[in-house]
């Protein structure tokens, strides 16, 4: 069974943010196609195996389901809902304070 993905605005802007930051402040837009290219299809595999990555350790988040796959220097956070749906949450790099940038983040 496929579930369908759907992406909060945060994870929408989180892929514009790694775009820009490297195309336009790393001078280098080759790579940030590249990298933004391996993001989703990564999330693209999420809609045939969505529990195959395990759930985020820290609390409120893993009482809600949510887990993480990580891309390179990148996560990606998402919650796979029993209505067939993977709601991609935040993609964030992995040296950022996820915490801090998670407390931020809409409950789905």
């Amino acid at each position: 069974m496929s579930y369908c993905i759907e992406y909060t605005s945060e994870a929408r802007q989180d892929l514009r943010d790694i775009y820009t930051y490297i195309a336009e402040k790393l001078l280098v837009p080759e790579t940030a196609e590249k990298q933004v290219n391996r993001i989703m299809d990564a999330i693209d595999e999420l809609g045939e195996i969505p529990f195959r990555f395990s759930l985020y350790e820290f609390e409120p988040w893993h009482s809600q389901g949510f887990r993480s796959v990580p891309v390179d220097n990148y996560i990606i956070f998402y919650q796979p809902k029993e209505d067939s749906t993977v709601y991609i949450v935040r993609i964030m790099y992995g040296g950022r304070d996820i915490q801090r940038q998670f407390e931020k983040t809409l409950k789905l």
